[in-house]
Parts: structure tokens; sequence; C-alpha cells
């Protein structure tokens, strides 16, 4: 019964890990979205600010939910 302990916890670490990269992924996207449209001049001056300024927070949001499960996956990976 050990065995199935240790095979089962294998499993769902590699479960996690899978949905970890799979977030990170998607933080990836998001954040290569919002680097284009701010990366683009003709939509930073013709924008209002504040949809700016919403781009901006998003951008830090995706790139600091990205950092944490880049930690969690670090996390994994040493058990």
């Amino acid at each position: 019964s050990t065995i199935a302990l240790s095979l089962a916890g294998i499993i769902d670490l590699t479960v996690e890990r899978a949905r970890l990269e799979k977030e990170i992924a998607a933080f990836d996207s998001d954040i290569g979205h919002v680097n284009k449209k701010l990366g683009n001049p003709n939509f930073v001056s013709r924008a209002a600010p504040e949809v700016v300024e919403e781009q901006r927070a998003k951008l830090a949001e995706a790139e600091a939910g990205k950092v944490k499960l880049q930690a969690a996956l670090a996390r994994l990976a040493s058990l």
C-alpha cells in the first residue's frame, strides 16, 4: 500500500504541474497581447488614459500571477 500511496502522489504532482504550466502559458498569452497593445503608439495615443492605465494594471497583474505560479512550479520540482 505504500507503493500505491507514492504512485498517487506522483500522479497528483504530474496533474498539478500540467495545470500550473497551462496557467503560466495563459498568463504569457495575456502578457503578449497587452504588451502588443501598449507597444502600439496608435493605441497609446488614441485610447483614453484610463484604458491605457487599465491595460498597464492588467499587465502587472498577469506578470505577478505568472511569477507566483512559477514559484509554485519550482516548489513542485523540488519535491
